[in-house]
């Protein structure tokens, strides 16, 4: 098979599968928003819902509509849903929730700051779909609020004692390397350069660890190793993500050197996290070899393998890197192999190790419309414009 081939299988099942799934069972027509929690079959078995997929819902349709035009349903759906978040999904000061009710009452406090991280990327999206000011005014102002919160991103919701074991996680400074992006037009230009500056020195020397070639999930402020199990751990999904957020920025920097060592510790990554036994990669893992205190440490999730295809792909797209290309391959057979619901639609989301279905939703708490759009979409387009560039089958 080709690459334009397997291009169109990608942008056949986000078209032609996955969005229309999404539309025809998430929309909550009553009272605004999006239900998540849906079964196999696409039925609602709950109606909270949670900021973060509000604004992931959003950014999907938004960006639909920005990247293969505008149409009707996708743009009515993406403001569905910012309508809703506008009215109900934020406190006193401007913070967002973490999750509500179906009608909007807030259940949990604004205790995640990536609720907020993925409310910027909706209505920075939207503001660009729509050209509406007040859309990228909401974008601008959440994302100061995240840069003022970059130092304590859980304020006063930390559970940690102060002093005694201070650490610092990777989610935020991988979160923004590719926000910062998102909301780039909203932003001015001396933000954006520093933000990317901090951003790549972060994960690159404070959650590198040279010594072992892997990205570290937690490490000390000034970012040194903890031997504790949060300074141990380790997410290859995380790593992988945050490793194609940087190829981006390397290649938007023409920074050659960058690009060869995300490339390189993507490598590492998946080489650590695969599973040897039973193919997929492990969701957590102790940097030691240590029994992870996580129990789920061996599930195979869905954004994990999501992600590793888009950091092979764009690795081989801006290397040329043969293993890269060989390790799609490996993903790409294993994931749709695995992960893909041919009778229902749309992709499972969590397998026991072994690469059985362990949960049967399409969408829960955690899962919504956003990491498989996505992949499917950057996957498909890199794709592209590989076999543009030099004709290889796979």
């Amino acid at each position: 098979m080709n690459l334009l081939q397997i291009a169109e299988q990608y942008r056949d099942n986000l078209l032609n599968d996955v969005i229309p799934f999404w539309l025809k069972h998430s929309i909550d027509e009553e009272f605004g928003g999006f239900f998540t929690c849906l079964d196999r079959e696409g039925n609602v078995f709950d109606t909270d819902k949670f900021a973060w997929l509000q604004g992931r819902q959003v950014w999907t349709f938004a960006m639909l509509c920005n990247k293969l035009g505008r149409r009707d349903e996708w743009l009515k759906t993406a403001e569905h849903g910012a309508d809703f978040m506008l009215r109900h999904g934020r406190d006193a000061h401007e913070n967002w929730y973490f999750s509500l009710t179906r009608e909007g009452r807030p259940l949990v406090q604004a205790y995640n700051i990536f609720s907020d991280c993925f409310a910027a990327m909706a209505f920075a999206q939207l503001g660009k779909a729509t050209g509406k000011a007040e859309y990228n005014d909401v974008a601008l102002r959440t994302f100061q609020s995240i840069l003022s919160r970059f130092s304590q991103p859980k304020g006063s919701y930390s559970k940690a004692v102060p002093g005694t074991r201070p650490l610092k996680g990777l989610s935020l400074p991988m979160i923004l390397s590719n926000l910062v992006l998102e909301v780039e037009h909203v932003l001015p230009h001396e933000t954006v350069d520093s933000t990317i500056r901090e951003c790549v020195r972060a994960v690159m020397e404070d959650f590198y660890d040279p010594e072992t070639g892997l990205i570290m999930e937690n490490v000390t402020p000034d970012g040194r190793l903890s031997d504790s199990f949060e300074g141990r751990l380790v997410s290859p999904g995380h790593s992988l993500e945050s490793m194609w957020f940087l190829m981006d920025i390397a290649h938007r920097l023409g920074d050659e050197a960058l690009m060869i060592r995300c490339k390189d510790i993507a490598l590492r990554m998946l080489e650590f996290g695969w599973d040897t036994s039973f193919e997929g990669i492990f969701y957590f893992m102790d940097a030691k070899g240590r029994p992870p205190q996580q129990l789920e440490w061996d599930q195979k999730l869905w954004w994990v393998h999501h992600e590793a295809i888009v950091a092979m792909l764009k690795g081989y797209r801006y290397t040329g890197d043969e293993r890269c290309r060989q390790w799609f391959h490996r993903l790409h057979n294993y994931t749709w192999r695995h992960f893909r619901d041919a009778e229902f639609g749309e992709w499972f989301g969590y397998l026991n190790r072994r690469g059985e279905v362990l949960l049967p939703l399409k969408g829960g708490k955690w899962k919504g419309c956003f990491h498989v759009p996505r992949s499917l979409f950057l996957s498909w387009k890199t794709l592209e414009e590989i076999a543009v560039s030099q004709t290889v089958t796979v």
